[in-house]
């Protein structure tokens, strides 16, 4: 037993101690430092959502949550979908405190769905991640667990051609841009116009109605067919060699049967992937596809929420996933979807196509997420595209890689200037109250 003596000594060494660090210490380091690292123009419990309003460019939407105290949140409603399904959306959000990201995605999620329908969703959930690292003065990756990665790995969209040596060099540019994974473009229209290559019903032309899905148009490939487009790739490989990964896509509306033809012709050039063979809804068909060909296939860029990617890995109807984060949830739901399939021992590619504001939320969701490969960006080679935001290294995507943000939320302010130059429609993020007072009866059960 230790006796008072001791005792009593201990406390006044304690007490002397922390006298000497509040005069100190904490006086002279801490307490100065402690303001530079909080955001004094927040207080995130009091944080209340007072409008949102729109602005469209040529490719997307770009969405801007305001709050009572000033700061603002961006997000993006992805390509080919309506500003207006964040519009309707807006008197739901209204009075939410942005700060609670996940009770607000809740709340709208069921006006969501697959393809485009999911964007107005995932803009505003990206604009309110963005909100709360504004707030609380940290980027979104850090309140998502931190991250495994400082920069994230890319492949670029490359311009199609039906000459393999134009499209192979253009591939190999890529690499040597920097690029360390890439993707083609691998369709049945190569051979189209090649006698015996296809069969189909006489008179009908490909794709004439798209919203056939594959495996009812009746397009077959031959087996000439599938070795002139197994000669193509190798012709790709021969001018970007074998040590890259090369993934490809647009494989065209043929049948299961055409798919494990051309896949099992593809082996010996080790594609990374085969992307979107068949819709993702047909998961005996997919799994009937991956257990035939011995190179993984992969989907998913049009799916929204966890629940059909976790389906697709635990019947392991895939190799790979692809959401799409303006499609999929946005940023915490894919981050959810990648964390499952991790436990599923299947890897995630993200699907992007969009301005930096969008392609920054995947950076972040990327960055905190283990089992990510690979970034897809179709706007390399847009000049302007890097200037629509201010905030980053200049140009975003260098090397082929994107370096992760380590300012507030987001980490990108809008170029104000250079986004008017390249609107679709005029006005910059005007009012909208006519969109104030949307109702319906939301809820989903009785």
């Amino acid at each position: 037993m230790k006796s008072e003596t001791t005792r009593s000594g201990r406390r006044s060494f304690f007490k002397k101690a922390a006298g000497a660090l509040a005069a100190g210490f904490w006086a002279d380091k801490a307490l100065e430092a402690l303001p530079q690292n909080t955001n004094t123009n927040s207080k995130p419990s009091d944080l209340k959502i007072t409008d949102l309003r729109t602005i469209s460019l040529r490719s997307s939407h770009i969405i801007r949550i305001d709050t009572n105290q000033g700061i603002y949140g961006l997000g993006e409603v992805r390509d080919g979908a309506s500003k207006n399904y964040a519009l309707t959306l807006k008197s739901r959000i209204l009075g939410e405190n942005p700060c609670n990201v996940d009770k607000v995605f809740r709340k709208i999620k069921q006006f969501g769905g697959h393809a485009r329908q999911g964007g107005g969703v995932c803009g505003i959930e990206m604009a309110l991640w963005d909100l709360a690292g504004k707030a609380y003065n940290v980027p979104v990756y850090q309140m998502l667990g931190g991250k495994f990665r400082d920069r994230i790995r890319c492949y670029a969209d490359t311009t199609e051609s039906h000459d393999p040596k134009v499209y192979g060099q253009r591939l190999k540019l890529r690499r040597d841009e920097g690029f360390t994974w890439l993707k083609m473009d691998l369709g049945v229209d190569l051979v189209e116009n090649v006698p015996g290559a296809l069969t189909m019903p006489v008179g009908q032309r490909l794709n004439s109605n798209p919203n056939t899905q594959h495996m009812f148009t009746g397009v077959e490939l031959t087996e000439k067919g599938v070795q002139l487009m197994a000669d193509y790739v190798a012709q790709i490989r021969e001018l970007v060699g074998m040590d890259i990964p090369l993934s490809a896509d647009h494989f065209g509306h043929i049948g299961v049967n055409s798919c494990i033809r051309l896949g099992k012709a593809l082996t010996k050039y080790n594609m990374a992937w085969l992307e979107d063979m068949i819709p993702w809804q047909r998961t005996d068909l997919l799994k009937q596809i991956a257990d035939a060909v011995d190179i993984p296939i992969l989907t998913g860029e049009d799916i929204y929420l966890k629940e059909n990617f976790i389906e697709l890995c635990r019947a392991h109807a895939v190799d790979i996933i692809h959401p799409d984060l303006a499609t999929s949830g946005g940023i915490l739901e894919t981050k959810k979807i990648g964390d499952a399939a991790e436990e599923l021992g299947v890897p995630m590619a993200m699907h992007f196509a969009g301005t930096p504001i969008s392609c920054m939320a995947n950076v972040h969701c990327a960055a905190a997420t283990e089992n990510f490969l690979v970034l897809e960006n179709h706007s390399v080679d847009v000049p302007w595209w890097s200037d629509l935001v201010d905030g980053v290294e200049k140009p975003i995507v260098n090397k082929g890689f994107i370096a992760v943000p380590e300012k507030p939320g987001l980490g990108v302010t809008l170029n104000e200037a250079m986004v008017k130059q390249h609107l679709l429609e005029p006005g910059y993020f005007e009012p909208t109250p006519e969109w104030d007072r949307e109702r319906s009866a939301d809820r989903l059960w009785s």
